[in-house]
């Protein structure tokens, strides 16, 4: 039986336990940091990507993008550009750029089916040029994000439709749609081009001036606001039927432009979605200034009639006729009594 052990506070009484070394247990190594793998290495770049790639959307959500991809690779510098909210543009030139660009805009969930079919069709005909069928929110992400050309541009442009569809809504995409698209060489924003080619505000624009903006859009470093061509002058026709506001003689079907005009699917903004554009006769040139539809109550003008016979001799001249205004004065109304 071992001894009692008395306790006590003096330390050098108590007594030594000691541990044999071969009984000591192993304590493990310290396990060295292990370097990354690759897989976890592609996961943390990826969630670095959609991070990169959410945050400005998400952000544009409610902020007015200072800039975009397309005004960075603008060849005409410094860019006009100025932004103004949905209120500050003029309600027709909203359905403009719907009638003339994407026509089921309000309907699709960012692509148009039926136009891509359409437009596989017709690209079958090797001697038919190109033609896309990109829709408003598929130019909005190319025109914001991305760079023209490429089927690897194309598979991103898909992805980011789907997220702005989603983030921004329709209503947002078409706000920033008509301040970012180009509408002539620098000049970006349906702001800076009613400034630049009618002196006034977007939200003055009348249906005329929208339409003859939207004519423009799938080519506009070539095709002229302030100076139409005849394929302008038509489409802007054409639109203003679309709108509501068709003029005798319009054409009923969008025209194609010449093939030497003809933008290219992969590098300009053609994307009318609307319907698969038909050759039409184009409608008589219409000049900028003038109005797209004459009165109807207009009267045609009438030759002067021919002078009248000399008298005969020694006979007296017959007496000149009163004269008569060429247009009855305006009936004034008489105040009541």
């Amino acid at each position: 039986m071992n001894p009692r052990i008395e306790p006590t506070l003096d330390p050098s009484a108590a007594p030594v336990l000691r541990i044999d070394p071969e009984l000591r247990m192993a304590r493990p190594a310290p396990r060295e940091p292990a370097g990354d793998s690759p897989l976890s290495w592609i996961f943390g770049l990826l969630l670095a990507l959609i991070a990169l790639v959410l945050l400005p959307i998400v952000g544009l959500r409610w902020l007015p993008p200072p800039t975009s991809s397309y005004m960075l690779q603008s060849p005409v510098k410094p860019v006009q550009y100025r932004w103004v909210p949905a209120a500050s543009i003029a309600e027709p030139m909203r359905r403009a750029v719907v009638a003339a660009e994407d026509q089921k805009f309000w309907k699709h969930n960012g692509f148009d089916i039926d136009a891509i079919h359409k437009a596989e069709q017709y690209n079958r005909d090797p001697q038919h040029r190109r033609r896309g069928a990109s829709t408003i929110s598929q130019q909005t992400a190319k025109n914001m994000f991305l760079w023209p050309g490429g089927y690897v541009r194309k598979g991103i442009e898909a992805a980011l439709t789907v997220l702005i569809e989603k983030i921004w809504g329709k209503d947002r995409i078409l706000e920033i749609y008509l301040n970012i698209a180009e509408f002539g060489p620098g000049i970006y924003g349906v702001e800076a081009a009613a400034q630049n080619y009618f002196g006034k505000p977007a939200s003055a624009l009348i249906p005329e001036e929208a339409a003859r903006l939207a004519a423009v859009l799938p080519n506009p470093r070539h095709w002229s606001v302030r100076d139409p061509g005849a394929y302008v002058q038509a489409r802007t026709a054409w639109i203003m039927g679309q709108m509501g506001y068709g003029a005798p003689g319009a054409p009923q079907e969008e025209p194609e432009p010449p093939a030497s005009e003809m933008p290219d699917a992969d590098d300009a903004d053609e994307a009318p979605a609307a319907a698969a554009p038909v050759a039409a006769a184009p409608a008589p040139p219409i000049p900028p200034t003038a109005p797209l539809s004459a009165p109807a109550d207009a009267a045609p003008s009438q030759a002067p009639p021919p002078p009248a016979a000399p008298p005969a001799q020694g006979e007296n001249p017959p007496p000149a006729p009163a004269a008569v205004p060429e247009t009855p004065p305006p009936a004034t109304a008489q105040p009541p009594q």
